[in-house]
C-alpha cells in the first residue's frame, strides 16, 4: 500500500472534523489537496470563480449548521483574496477552517514568485494562524486549527506549501479525537446570586438580547414573563428573539424601530443577553446595566456594566428563573407595548400607500411582498447596505427562518456568496439573496457557480442603480453625492443569457408574478427589481452624537420606514394591556 502524503491526511482530517466540502480556487500549490479530494468520496470540492465567495460561503455554511466548514486559496493572490470573507465569518463567530497554500518551502523569504506571509496576513482575523514547515507537524497542527476554530467559534488558518504536502507522512503519525462541538458555560454562584438581588430590587427590567439568544427563546419569554420585562433586539438577535414574542418592542440601533430605544433608557436595570451591541451611542448611561455573554471579552466593552457575568444565556437564564422574585406590576411593560405598537402604527403607511402606482417600485413594498411569499424555513441572504434595512424591518421570523447577513463586518458583495454556501447545505430548502445592485456586481462572476453546479438560489436584486447607503452617508455630512450612481444592464437579460432564469420588474403589478414564478423554477433565478433609489430610512430616536461615523447613513433626512408584518403582532401583544 502507498504511504500517505500530508495532504491525503489533511483531507482525512477534515472528513473526520465533519467538513463536508471545500470552496475554493484550484492553482498548483493546492494540486496535492485538490487531487487528494477528488480520490476521497466523503469530502466535495466546490469551484467558485473567487477566493472572496469561498471564504463567505464556507462562513454561511458554518452559521446554517453550526458545524465546522472550510475553504482554500493558492499562494500569494489566491489566498489573500480569502481574506474579507474571513474576517467576516471570525465576526459573526462562525466555525471555518480556511487553507493558504504557499509557495515552496526552500524560496520561503527570498522574494520567490507570488510570495506572501499567509501566516502572519490572517492573524488579525483567526484565533489560530500557523504554517506547516515539517511533515511531522501533522496531524497535531491541523487538529489544533480545528479545535480553536470549533471551541472558540470563529477562523482559523493553516498555511501549507505545496511541496510539503506532497511529502509523505512520517510513521507513527499520532491522531486524537477531534473536539467538534462546545460546551455550554454556567455563571458561578456569585455572579448568579448578585443578579439576583439587582432584578429583586429593580422596579423596571428590560432585556436586550443578540444572537447569543439562540436557542435559548424558551427561557427568554420565561424570565420576561416572570420579570414582566419589556424584550428588546439587535439586528443579530432579531431572527432568535422576535418571534412569538408577547414582550416585543423592536429594534435599537441604526436600523432600529419601535419602542427598543425607550425601552432600553426608561428601565431602573438593563440586562444584556447574548448581544455584543456595537452602538454605544444608543445604549443609556444612566441606569443600572448587567452583561451576560460566554465570550468573557465581549463584557463591557460598549458600556459601563454594574455586573459582568460570563455565561451561556440559556444556562444563566435557567439559573436565574427559580430564584428571582415573580413581578406582578405590568405598568412599565404595558407602556411599552403601547408605545412601541403606537410607533409601529405611524409608520405603517410607508410601505402600503399608492404602491400599485409608484414606479421605480417601494423597496419596502417589495421586501413586504418577498416576505409574505417566502417559504416559512427560507434562508435569507442579505447584501450590506439597504438590503439591511429592508430585511431589519420586513422579515419575519418565526424560528424556522434564517437571516445571515455581513451583520457585524459590514462587507458589501456578502448575500450571493453566503447564498452558495446554505444551498449547498440543503438543495431543498428555499433560499433567497437580497442583493443590492452594488454588491451584486462586486462577486457577479460567482452567479456562474450558481449555474454550474445548478443551485436553485433565488436573487431578489434591489437595483436603484445607486450605492444608497453611501449616498446617504454623503448627504448628512453635507457633501453633494459623488461617485455613487452605477450605470446597469438589464440583469434579467444576463441571467438568461448564462443559463439561468432571468425575470425584469419594473411595475408593482408585475412583482408578485415574477416572484412566484421564480420561486417555482428548479434552478438558478435572478429577479431584477427596479428600486425607487430615493427611499431612505431613519432609526426611532437621534441625538447628535449618534450623527457621526457610520451612523451618519441613518440620520434625520429619511422619510417614513414602514415595519412589514411587525404591526399585526405588535396589536395582538396589545390585547390584554389595559388602556394607558
Amino acid at each position: 500500500m502507498a504511504k500517505q502524503n500530508v495532504a491525503e491526511q489533511f483531507v482525512d482530517i477534515l472528513v473526520r472534523a465533519g467538513v463536508q466540502r471545500l470552496y475554493g480556487v484550484v492553482g498548483d500549490s493546492l494540486n496535492p489537496v485538490v487531487d487528494a479530494i477528488r480520490r476521497n468520496a466523503a469530502i466535495e470540492w466546490i469551484h467558485v470563480r473567487h477566493e472572496e465567495t469561498a471564504a463567505f460561503a464556507a462562513g454561511a455554511e458554518a452559521q446554517i449548521t453550526g458545524r465546522l466548514a472550510a475553504c482554500a486559496g493558492s499562494c500569494g493572490p489566491g489566498n489573500l483574496h480569502l481574506i474579507n470573507g474571513l474576517y467576516d465569518a471570525h465576526r459573526s463567530m462562525a466555525p471555518v477552517l480556511a487553507l493558504a497554500s504557499h509557495i515552496p518551502s526552500s524560496e520561503i523569504g527570498l522574494g520567490y514568485f507570488q510570495e506572501t506571509h499567509p501566516d502572519q496576513l490572517f492573524r488579525e482575523c483567526s484565533h489560530y494562524s500557523e504554517m506547516i514547515s515539517n511533515p511531522k507537524q501533522m496531524p497535531r497542527l491541523l487538529q489544533t486549527a480545528v479545535q480553536h476554530a470549533v471551541g472558540r467559534s470563529g477562523v482559523s488558518v493553516v498555511t501549507l506549501p505545496g511541496d510539503i504536502a506532497a511529502q509523505a507522512v512520517p510513521d507513527k503519525a499520532v491522531e486524537h479525537a477531534l473536539v467538534t462541538s462546545r460546551p455550554t458555560v454556567r455563571p458561578g454562584d456569585t455572579e448568579i446570586d448578585k443578579l439576583v438581588r439587582m432584578i429583586d430590587q429593580a422596579d423596571r427590567v428590560t432585556l436586550f438580547c443578540g444572537s447569543g439568544t439562540a436557542g435559548a427563546h424558551a427561557e427568554v419569554m420565561e424570565f420576561a414573563e416572570r420579570i414582566k420585562s419589556p424584550v428588546g433586539h439587535a439586528l443579530r438577535g432579531k431572527e432568535w428573539i422576535q418571534y412569538d414574542n408577547p414582550y416585543d418592542v423592536g429594534m435599537s440601533g441604526l436600523l432600529g424601530y419601535g419602542a427598543a430605544y425607550e425601552a432600553t433608557h426608561e428601565c431602573d436595570l438593563l440586562i444584556l443577553l447574548g448581544t455584543d451591541f456595537p452602538y454605544n451611542a444608543f445604549l443609556p448611561d444612566d441606569v443600572e446595566i448587567a452583561q451576560v455573554d460566554v465570550r468573557p471579552e465581549h463584557l463591557g466593552r460598549r458600556s459601563k456594566l454594574d455586573l459582568a457575568v460570563w455565561g451561556d444565556v440559556r444556562e444563566t437564564l435557567r439559573c436565574l428563573i427559580p430564584r428571582v422574585r415573580a413581578k406582578t406590576d405590568r405598568k412599565f411593560l404595558d407602556r411599552m407595548l403601547k408605545k412601541h405598537a403606537d410607533a409601529l402604527e405611524g409608520v405603517i403607511k410607508a410601505y402600503t400607500r399608492k404602491v400599485e402606482k409608484h414606479v421605480p417600485l417601494h423597496p419596502e413594498y417589495v421586501a413586504s411582498v418577498l416576505d409574505e411569499l417566502a417559504d416559512d424555513d427560507a434562508v435569507f441572504t442579505v447584501d450590506t447596505g439597504m438590503c439591511n434595512v429592508w430585511a431589519a424591518r420586513y422579515l419575519s421570523p418565526n424560528g424556522r427562518r434564517r437571516i445571515i447577513g455581513s451583520f457585524s463586518h459590514g462587507s458589501m458583495a456578502n448575500a450571493l456568496p453566503q447564498a452558495i454556501g446554505a444551498q449547498f447545505t440543503d438543495r431543498g430548502r428555499q433560499v433567497i439573496s437580497m442583493s443590492g445592485d452594488g454588491g451584486f456586481t462586486m462577486l457577479m462572476g460567482d452567479f456562474l457557480t450558481l449555474v454550474q453546479y445548478d443551485l436553485p438560489v433565488k436573487i431578489v436584486l434591489f437595483n436603484n442603480s445607486s450605492l444608497s447607503m453611501v449616498e446617504l452617508e454623503m448627504l448628512v455630512a453635507g457633501l453633494p453625492s459623488y461617485g455613487t450612481t452605477n450605470r446597469n444592464p438589464d440583469f434579467a437579460a444576463i441571467a438568461n443569457a448564462a443559463g439561468a432564469y432571468g425575470v425584469r420588474v419594473e411595475k408593482p403589478k408585475q412583482l408578485v408574478g415574477a416572484l412566484k414564478e421564480a420561486f417555482k423554477h428548479k434552478g438558478p433565478a435572478l429577479v431584477d427589481v427596479v428600486t425607487d433609489p430615493n427611499a431612505l430610512s431613519i432609526p426611532p430616536k437621534i441625538r447628535a452624537e449618534m450623527v457621526t461615523g457610520f451612523a451618519l447613513s441613518t440620520s434625520k433626512i429619511v422619510l417614513d420606514g414602514g415595519v412589514g408584518r411587525m404591526v399585526q403582532m405588535a396589536r395582538s401583544n396589545l390585547r390584554n394591556v389595559p388602556r394607558l
